[in-house]
């Protein structure tokens, strides 16, 4: 006789493959998961329907893997949350693959689950078949290939094998790829089964919202008051990284008021645009005389890795520091040129928390100072209708949050922009640093922010991923889309390219003569090519009004290198050539 369950989980399922699925669903859904996004397919079947049957979580679709996995990156990023991830078997799973590779590198918790043929539909010529155990290698934190679904197996097997694996997800944040093999059938047939007798050993988990075991990491963080004494008593300097979260990001400049320190806050920091920070630094270091006050500093703090600025990373490779301490609660060594003596792996709060307080110190420095003639140098030459004179200006104008693209964008709005007086959030695919993803991540964010997304990239970067406009359309918040459309590749321009033939311009540059206005009317989006700052001003503002909007920026290709090149000149003092 069937013993009675209580419990808001369902008995009947269309197959043995939907119990299982439901399973993965709902224990995913106890240890945190809200969203998942789906492509569509026949062998993850199972997975879908248990997806979109669930009361608690939130369900999005896209035709393209590629724009699918960077669209779940950028929710998880938003909502620090883990994102499930659903396709089908095949090259559905390996379109995933540079969404998983970021997801490693930035520490986004993503749940890769990829639907599969069993063992014996491989090798044989059945269609849609690959090899996909471990189809991700050393990009993932936890990988397990998954058996078909069957009554000999116990459910706790199932249930366990997640529980273990978001666990080590938590302690070191990633991705996780969850192979789930399914033999036919697939759908429901006329008749459910009936899973009471499977389902029976569950019981005090039907009845309960908690997972079925109970893993449990410790947080807690070593004193370090002697260490930081001898630290803090020198001449130092505080760099901010990438740091998603604006508060923890705002701990690092109450430390840097305190300690009388100079701050340098990358573009991905949160707080680049806080009136505290050295807001040119970038190009600063152009000058002489300020590099050489910097070079005073005797320790570095750094909070966050992955400095877009190249000139600050060779000024701190160079640097002959008596210590150097990186705090970042991603357990990476994010180290490139292996300053790093002590590395503490928490956040900014935490390690900030265990230090002895005192009295607030006058600052070291002459550095502000030294800050105000490149600030004039900036201000003056932006104020063209260019790269440098958008990106200034939208530094200024942006609202809730901006997504840069990779290339040249991350580099100019690092280097560009005012202080503000109103917050905006500031994020970017810096893992791996690719140009591919870049809509859909920015997609992605904005499901998860009641106020507006802004993303600024290249055209090559829309270019590779033009499909993912198609998810733009389902924005419920304004969401502008600004293409610098310089015609191909320009960043080559100040790479040590050989310029002799055609080799610059066709294997590296590779103009294209696209532009954007007939890709915005297919999609149904708003779209504008302003030709001056004011009218991009008029064109931003609007956009922000109308919901989803395509700004494309056309520029002369070789203009965006003679313009940093020139201004490089004049903050060194350097005479112009006639």
């Amino acid at each position: 006789m069937t013993a009675p369950v209580s419990t808001d989980f369902a008995i009947q399922h269309a197959t043995f493959n939907h119990v299982w699925a439901a399973l993965m669903l709902e224990e995913l859904y106890r240890l945190g998961v809200r969203d998942v996004v789906l492509a569509p397919g026949s062998r993850s079947s199972p997975l879908t329907m248990a997806s979109s049957e669930h009361a608690g979580l939130r369900c999005r679709c896209h035709f393209d893997e590629r724009g699918l996995g960077f669209m779940a990156l950028g929710i998880a990023r938003g909502s620090q949350r883990p994102v499930v991830i659903i396709t089908t078997s095949g090259t559905a799973v390996a379109n995933l693959y540079p969404a998983v590779v970021e997801a490693k590198l930035l520490g986004v918790p993503l749940i890769v689950l990829s639907a599969d043929r069993p063992i014996e539909l491989l090798d044989n010529g059945s269609n849609q078949a690959i090899d996909q155990r471990d189809i991700f290698f050393r990009h993932t934190i936890v990988h397990h290939d998954l058996p078909p679904p069957d009554a000999e197996i116990k459910a706790a097997f199932l249930l366990s094998t997640l529980d273990q694996a978001v666990d080590q997800q938590r302690r070191t944040p990633g991705p996780l790829h969850i192979n789930c093999r399914y033999r036919e059938p697939l759908y429901p047939g006329s008749c459910p089964m009936d899973a009471s007798d499977y389902l029976a050993p569950l019981r005090d988990w039907l009845t309960t919202s908690k997972p079925w075991s109970d893993w449990r990491t410790s947080t807690a963080f070593p004193a370090l008051n002697s260490e930081w004494e001898t630290f803090s008593q020198q001449r130092g300097l505080i760099v901010v990284g990438s740091v998603d979260d604006s508060q923890q990001a705002q701990h690092a400049v109450e430390l840097s008021k305190q300690l009388g320190w100079p701050l340098l806050a990358d573009v991905q920091s949160q707080v680049r645009f806080d009136p505290h920070n050295l807001i040119y630094f970038d190009l600063a270091l152009h000058d002489e005389r300020f590099s050489a006050e910097l070079a005073k500093a005797e320790v570095l703090l750094q909070f966050g890795g992955r400095l877009i600025s190249k000139r600050l990373s060779q000024f701190i490779a160079q640097q002959p520091w008596q210590d150097v301490w990186l705090v970042d609660s991603q357990p990476q060594r994010l180290d490139p040129d292996y300053c790093v003596k002590r590395r503490l792996v928490c956040s900014p709060a935490d390690f900030i928390a265990d230090l002895p307080a005192h009295s607030e110190l006058s600052p070291w420095h002459q550095l502000d100072s030294l800050q105000r003639r490149t600030s004039r140098l900036v201000e003056e030459r932006c104020t063209a209708f260019s790269e440098l004179g958008v990106c200034h200006l939208l530094a200024q104008l942006a609202v809730g949050q901006l997504f840069i693209g990779n290339s040249l964008p991350a580099r100019l709005m690092n280097m560009l922009g005012t202080h503000r007086q109103t917050p905006l959030r500031v994020l970017a695919n810096r893992g791996a640093s690719g140009i591919d993803g870049l809509i859909a991540t920015a997609y992605g964010l904005s499901c998860t922010c009641s106020e507006p997304t802004t993303i600024v990239l290249g055209d090559t970067s829309a270019l590779h991923d033009l499909n993912s406009l198609a998810l733009l359309k389902q924005s419920s918040q304004p969401l502008v889309v600004v293409i610098l459309n310089n015609d191909g590749g320009s960043i080559f321009h100040m790479l040590p390219v050989p310029k002799e033939g055609e080799l610059l311009e066709r294997y590296y540059r590779q103009p294209h003569g696209l532009n954007f206005e007939y890709a915005a009317k297919m999609f149904g989006l708003g779209y504008s090519a302003p030709s001056s700052l004011e009218a991009f001003a008029a064109a931003y503002t609007q956009a922000l009004e109308v919901g989803v909007s395509l700004i494309e920026v056309n520029v002369p290709h070789q203009q965006v290198a003679d313009d940093l090149k020139a201004l490089g000149e004049a903050i060194r003092g350097e005479p112009r050539e006639q």
